[in-house]
């Protein structure tokens, strides 16, 4: 069945907002909880929360909405396949657009939500936002950033690609690729709090301002170069040919 350009933008516009909310929620609501009754005790999901969170929101968007878009869900995924011959490049526009409204929206769910405790800043907290130098979390310079994030989204990507490919085991990609996120956020959360994906850190940035929207533009060209290297180098490794978009496509969830 073909699905419509319409419902592929609203899976895309809903995995990503679902993507943002709740890895960037878990961030800003659950890595760090104090109780204090009787004693401060820190009963937070810490970093590697973080990291699982992330890995389980993409992984469930893609159950929930692979089958209707592809589950992409972020910029620098789309461009990569698009490279990687797995979707027409007339829909890389459209679904870019879907994903960074879906984000910001997720983002603003979650501020409207983070406001609700007394003495919440956005700016003064970071808002789970990415950076480099001194808003790198341990201090990482901007060339390790720019480093770290080409190379980690250029193999998620290949995870993307491999796991969805047609002479992969049918049914495992999504676990793959959340898996896959994980182990990128346990690796690069110290070094820029971890992007992969442009529309998770504009969604972020937007509401963080100041130094998170001067620097998101490594969070855009790290990730995307990284995935146009992905694709390339797929394309010509497997020799894949163009094929339906929604064929191709619908791998995600068979």
């Amino acid at each position: 069945m073909q699905i419509s350009m319409k419902s592929r933008l609203v899976a895309e516009f809903l995995g990503t907002l679902w993507l943002v909310f709740g890895g960037a929620g878990s961030a800003v609501l659950a890595a760090k909880v104090l109780s204090t009754d009787p004693t401060p005790v820190n009963m937070g999901i810490g970093f590697v929360g973080v990291a699982l969170a992330f890995g389980l929101t993409v992984m469930t968007a893609a159950y929930a909405f692979g089958h209707l878009s592809g589950g992409h869900f972020n910029p620098a995924v789309t461009l990569g396949l698009a490279v990687a011959k797995r979707v027409e490049w007339a829909a890389v526009v459209p679904y870019i657009v879907a994903q960074v409204i879906g984000g910001i929206v997720g983002a603003g769910i979650l501020y409207v939500i983070a406001s609700g405790k007394d003495g919440f800043s956005a700016s003064a907290s970071g808002f789970a936002s990415n950076g480099y130098g001194a808003h790198s979390p341990a201090g990482y310079s901007m060339l390790a950033a720019l480093v770290v994030e080409i190379v980690l989204t250029c193999i998620f990507l290949f995870i993307i690609l491999g796991s969805t490919d047609k002479r992969a085991p049918k049914g495992f990609a999504p676990i793959a690729i959340g898996l896959g996120l994980t182990l990128i956020h346990l690796i690069s959360i110290p070094v820029t709090n971890t992007s992969v994906n442009p529309a998770r850190s504009l969604a972020t940035a937007v509401f963080t301002g100041g130094w998170a929207l001067s620097q998101v533009w490594l969070f855009w060209v790290a990730p995307i170069i990284g995935a146009v290297i992905a694709g390339a180098l797929y394309s010509t490794l497997t020799d894949e040919g163009i094929e339906p978009a929604v064929e191709a496509e619908a791998r995600v969830r068979d």
